[in-house]
């Protein structure tokens, strides 16, 4: 859906590189399974340097970041050859509104005072 927004009435491509695609198993770094989201299935860890540089392979002029997590948009960022900008980022505590907790500071999240 997002790559039908993006795309609506404009010339350029647009294209969207599925970003679990270029991920690993949190095996491989002795993730135990207590310590996994979802305990009893396989979850994967992010990849965004890798991610980076395929997408630099690809000679992209810019790149727009959506659900990459807080932190890995950083790593994103750094090795990417293009422009980029963040469209929303990954956090399922606030339901990918990062900005719900400074503008709820003095109401719903006033305890983080």
């Amino acid at each position: 859906m997002p790559d039908k927004l993006l795309q609506k009435g404009r010339r350029q491509s647009a294209s969207f590189l599925p970003y679990k695609k270029q991920t690993s198993s949190k095996e491989k770094i002795d993730v135990r399974d207590d310590q996994k989201i979802s305990p009893g299935n396989f979850e994967t860890m992010c990849n965004p340097i890798m991610l980076a540089l395929i997408l630099n392979d690809e000679k992209t002029d810019f790149n727009i970041l959506l659900g990459l997590c807080v932190g890995h948009d950083s790593l994103f960022l750094k090795y990417s050859k293009a422009l980029c900008t963040v469209f929303a980022v990954k956090d399922r505590l606030l339901g990918h509104n990062p900005m719900a907790a400074i503008y709820n500071i003095d109401s719903y999240y006033r305890d983080l005072k």
